[in-house]
This record gives structure tokens, C-alpha cells and sequence, in this order.
């Protein structure tokens, strides 16, 4: 019986919400945006637009919980490993943005 409410329900919800966003991003551009900066208004389907491209630029909010998952499943020499790698990674983004090729 759950299931057939789930099933019911959920397509009916998703385009609530979808229509929801789609109207609040809509008039939050058309409010801040225009005047600060001297953009165009946008449509509710540029909005919705909008919401599917920062959706696959930016994924989903489901990749955070596979990230913290993998952490917690290390082991502190693990995580050390890893925090050095990332130190090394940086170091030399830093050189390479100050334009030395020493990382220190």
C-alpha cells in the first residue's frame, strides 16, 4: 500500500518542486541581478534552465555522502597519505601561480 502512495506521490512532488525553484530562482535573478549588475530579466524556463546547468557543473547533493563514507572507511596512515599528497598538490599549484618553480 506504501509503495502505491510512493509512486503517486513522488512524480507529483518533483514537479512541484521543480516549478518551485524554477519560480524562485526566476525572481531572485529578476530581482538582484538586473539592478546590480545590468542583466536581463530571464523566463521561468531560462530558470529552469539555469537549475539543470549548476546541476551538472555542480552535481548532485548525493556525491558528499560517498566522499565521507570513503574517508571514515581509512586508516589514520591512510588519511596522512592522503593529507601529504594534497600538501605536495598544492604546494606546487602555489609555485606554478607565483611563478617559481620551487614549491616551497
Amino acid at each position: 500500500m506504501k509503495k502505491k502512495w510512493i509512486i503517486i506521490f513522488a512524480p507529483i512532488a518533483m514537479a512541484v518542486f521543480t516549478v518551485l525553484f524554477g519560480e524562485v530562482v526566476m525572481h531572485l535573478w529578476n530581482w538582484l541581478l538586473p539592478p546590480l549588475f545590468g542583466w536581463r530579466l530571464i523566463t521561468f524556463w531560462q530558470a529552469l534552465g539555469l537549475l539543470l546547468l549548476c546541476r551538472i557543473l555542480f552535481g548532485s547533493h548525493g556525491g558528499y555522502g560517498r566522499r565521507s563514507r570513503r574517508w571514515s572507511k581509512m586508516t589514520p596512515e591512510e588519511r596522512e597519505k592522503f593529507h601529504d599528497s594534497m600538501r605536495s598538490r598544492c604546494a606546487t599549484f602555489a609555485a606554478q601561480m607565483r611563478g617559481t618553480s620551487d614549491p616551497a
